[in-house]
């Protein structure tokens, strides 16, 4: 019996060849592999690279049109993503195979260094903001979510990871300082970083008014507390990842940060369109689909546990998380 050969002309091969001929090129397989965790504009995408912007947009429009590539509006400018490979489909795991195959071909320091910058920059517009809007920010962010409308399901959430005496927790970007006096009296002693100066000195006060004397406020980000070798039980972060320049990078820090069996707890926006966000509120990002947050953290060794999604009324959705490390040392 003669074996039958593939059809040619079977859609499926179609769209397998124009992935392979999309990816087939050695500065689009570069691209692909900056966008592993990060989301970047063509104009950054141009600087990582020295590209001109002509050249870039077409780059990104074949592996866009092929699917290696998703797009998200923020505001006036469009940021591309790798896309999620459905495992399910030819064409997903095609891709899953490429991504794995080019995640093992390190970044030139050049490209690291200029993909660095961006995110330094992204880093000082959010401090300058926090810095000179400090006095109004609660009227501000109380325009799309004020802190009662989470702050009670958020902790039920964090309760429910089976707190214990001793142990240690960690509040990324406190703000004023409003979460500090429920998480003071659960955890033995708790660090609170943010990396502007002027919200940490409201938090100061605050913690000086509620006589909380287990808080240790530190200046800085995920990054510097990675750096003084911190080591923490749980994690919150209300509220703050669509201000930071790489929400993958605080995935990855909060899992070097937390111990084994520990949990993180994250409360921010769904994915929304109200653009007055970026200039009101110092906004980086549009919210997140609730997607991104998965794969973030599954990239960075965290498992998804429950979510909790808020309706509010003037049509923002929020969404409480919890994503749990591992017990590594487990039998």
């Amino acid at each position: 019996m003669t074996a039958q050969l593939p059809d040619p002309n079977s859609p499926t091969l179609k769209t397998l060849a124009q992935l392979c001929k999309s990816t087939g090129d050695p500065l689009r397989m570069e691209i692909l592999r900056a966008l592993k965790t990060d989301s970047f504009g063509v104009l950054e995408l141009c600087e990582i690279f020295a590209v001109k912007q002509p050249a870039m947009s077409h780059h990104l429009k074949v592996l866009a049109n092929t699917g290696a590539v998703a797009t998200r509006r923020e505001g006036n400018s469009i940021f591309y993503r790798r896309a999620l490979p459905n495992a399910k489909h030819p064409q997903g795991q095609l891709l899953t195979a490429l991504f794995s195959a080019i995640d093992q071909i390190p970044l030139g320091r050049q490209t690291q260094a200029y993909i660095q910058k961006i995110k330094l920059e992204r880093e000082s517009i959010a401090r300058d903001f926090f810095d000179r809007h400090a006095t109004q920010f609660r009227q501000q962010q109380d325009l799309i979510a004020q802190f009662e409308q989470y702050s009670t399901y958020t902790t039920d959430m964090l309760l429910k990871t089976g707190i214990i005496p001793q142990q240690t927790a960690l509040e990324i970007g406190p703000g004023e300082g409003d979460y500090l006096p429920t998480l003071s009296p659960l955890f033995h002693q708790v660090w609170a970083i943010d990396i502007s100066k002027e919200m940490l000195e409201s938090a100061a006060s605050l913690c000086g008014n509620h006589g909380l004397q287990n808080i240790q406020l530190v200046h800085g980000d995920t990054a510097t507390a990675r750096h003084n070798e911190l080591s923490v039980d749980r994690i919150i972060c209300n509220m703050v990842l669509h201000h930071v320049p790489s929400p993958a990078d605080v995935f990855h820090d909060c899992a070097n940060l937390l111990k084994d069996s520990g949990s993180l707890i994250i409360t921010d926006l769904c994915r929304h369109d109200q653009v007055w966000a970026k200039d009101n509120c110092g906004d980086l990002w549009l919210g997140f689909d609730p997607e991104e947050l998965t794969e973030w953290a599954q990239a960075a060794g965290l498992l998804a546990n429950e979510g909790v999604y808020l309706g509010l009324r003037n049509g923002f959705q929020i969404q409480i998380r919890r994503f749990d490390k591992p017990n590594t040392h487990s039998t």
